[in-house]
């Protein structure tokens, strides 16, 4: 199985900083985005905190869902070194390759979709209020897109406690002709899910062609956030 991916990430339109940071190894096998949150040197240093600690605890043969929770640990612990005023987190999706079978890792509401058989699906499940909402019948999916609250995210690295922490993980397996996108809720704030899967179908376009369309559609319908976006296939 051959991977190809493009990733690609942009500061958007209403955003001086641009605090995402994303990461993408085919030879490790693994790709990751971060969205941080807090404000400049904020939210950028604890992107690229989470980032960090993610690459080299994989790297020493940690699973995604045990890495993730190490830096949970390191943003809090550098917070609290540098008596920051301001809250320091970010959220985190990140994906695992191997073998033709992946795991997927994430906290927050940054997200992860996979691509089988013409279907797009969202194989994270997003730690937002909204998404409680959904889940108990008060607010249907579509209503909770137009939400006045619907950025607001219960769980977060750096911010969420590490004994309240819930990292979710979930394993699966990828065919050729899959496609995995990992993304930071500028995109899907602005893109919705069939205008994903109407790019991820073209097979005339490539996988960072891709990636440069979507990140595009989201700065052409606001592009209220920073945006950020992995696109993975498998061929």
């Amino acid at each position: 199985m051959i991977i190809e991916f493009g990733h690609g990430t942009h500061v958007g339109l209403r955003r001086e900083h641009n605090e995402d940071a994303y990461h993408g190894d085919a030879a490790l096998g693994l790709w990751l985005v971060a969205d941080g949150m807090g404000g400049h040197e904020h939210g950028e240093v604890a992107s690229a905190l989470a980032r960090g600690e993610v690459v080299a605890a994989v790297e020493r043969g940690q699973r995604l869902d045990v890495a993730i929770d190490a830096a949970n640990r390191t943003i809090i612990e550098h917070a609290q070194g540098r008596g920051a005023g301001l809250p320091m987190g970010t959220t985190i999706a990140a994906v695992r390759l191997d073998d033709g079978r992946y795991e997927a890792a994430w906290v927050g509401d940054s997200r992860i979709y996979h691509w089988h058989d013409g279907r797009l699906r969202q194989i994270s499940a997003d730690h937002s209020y909204v998404r409680t909402l959904v889940e108990q019948g008060v607010v249907t999916a579509e209503q909770a897109r137009r939400h006045p609250h619907r950025n607001v995210i219960t769980q977060a690295l750096g911010v969420t406690d590490p004994e309240s922490l819930r990292v979710e993980r979930v394993e699966g397996a990828i065919a050729r002709g899959d496609q995995l996108l990992l993304c930071s809720d500028g995109l899907t704030e602005e893109v919705d899910e069939p205008s994903i899967a109407a790019l991820l179908a073209r097979d005339d376009l490539g996988a960072q062609e891709c990636v440069d369309r979507l990140i595009l559609a989201a700065l052409e319908h606001g592009g209220s956030d920073n945006i950020t976006a992995i696109l993975i296939r498998a061929r």
